[in-house]
C-alpha cells in the first residue's frame, strides 16, 4: 500500500475511537520504506502501547524513534521517548538509538557517523535516513560557522567523497574559498550587510510632546 493510500486510511482511523494497533505498526513500516513521516501516527502507536503493555513490540518502538531522529532539529524524539517506559529504554536497540540521540543533539557529529559504521543493522530499513541526518548537521553548520575547512565538512558530514561533498555544497549554495581549503558556510554579503533603521514620527506626536514641556 502506497504512503499516501496508507495516510488516508490510518487518518481517518485516528479521527475516530477505533485504533488499530496492527494498521498502525505496519503503517510505521510503510514510512520507513518510502522515507515519509507521520508523527501523530506513531504517537499513536507508542500510545497503545502503555495502555496495553502486554502487546509492546521493540522493534516498532525502535523504528519510530530513528523516524523522530530524521526530523532533527524538531522534538519529535522527545516526545517519542517519553512516551516508552524507562524499562524499555534500557533495552536494545532503544538504548543504542537513544545514546545517537544524544551524540546528535551535542553536536558530536564525527563521533556518530564513527558509531554507526557498526550499527547498519538499526536503520538498513530506514530509507533515506543518512542524508535526513546530514540536513539536521547542515542546519546546524549553516547557524554555527561563517567558514570552515573543507576537511573538516566532509568528516562531519560522514567522511563523503568529493563528489558527495560537493553535491552537499550545491545544494545549499556554499561555495569554496580561492584557495579550496575552506567553505563558505554564510552568506558573506548577508552577514556584513548594514541595515538602515528608519524611524518615523508623526506631526502629532511631537506636538503632543511640545505641549507637555511647555
Amino acid at each position: 500500500m502506497a504512503f499516501e493510500e496508507a495516510r488516508a486510511t490510518v487518518s481517518s482511523m485516528l479521527k475516530g475511537i477505533d485504533r488499530n494497533l496492527g494498521k498502525l505498526e505496519r503503517y510505521v513500516g510503510i514510512q520507513c520504506r518510502e522515507n515519509a513521516y507521520d508523527l501523530e501516527a506513531n504517537l499513536a502507536v507508542l500510545k497503545l502501547y502503555q495502555l496495553n503493555p502486554a502487546h509492546f513490540k521493540i522493534e516498532f518502538a525502535g523504528q519510530v524513534l530513528l523516524k523522530a531522529l530524521t526530523n532533527l532539529p524538531h522534538t519529535d524524539f522527545i516526545l517519542c521517548k517519553c512516551l516508552i517506559d524507562e524499562v524499555h529504554q534500557q533495552e536494545e536497540p532503544i538504548v543504542t538509538i537513544i545514546y545517537l540521540s544524544n551524540l546528535l543533539e551535542t553536536c558530536q557529529f564525527k563521533r556518530f557517523w564513527a558509531d554507526i559504521e557498526s550499527l547498519g543493522h538499526l536503520f538498513a530499513d530506514i530509507q533515506g535516513f543518512s542524508d535526513s541526518i546530514r540536513k539536521y548537521i547542515c542546519h546546524v553548520l549553516r547557524i554555527t560557522y561563517q567558514t570552515i575547512e573543507r576537511n573538516q565538512l566532509q568528516d562531519l558530514l560522514g567522511y563523503l567523497s568529493d563528489a558527495e561533498l560537493n553535491g552537499w555544497m550545491k545544494k545549499y549554495s556554499w561555495t569554496a574559498t580561492e584557495s579550496g581549503d575552506r567553505v563558505f558556510i554564510a552568506n558573506q554579503e548577508e552577514s556584513i550587510k548594514t541595515k538602515n533603521i528608519t524611524e518615523k514620527i508623526s506631526f502629532e506626536s511631537v506636538g503632543s510632546v511640545m505641549k507637555l514641556t511647555n
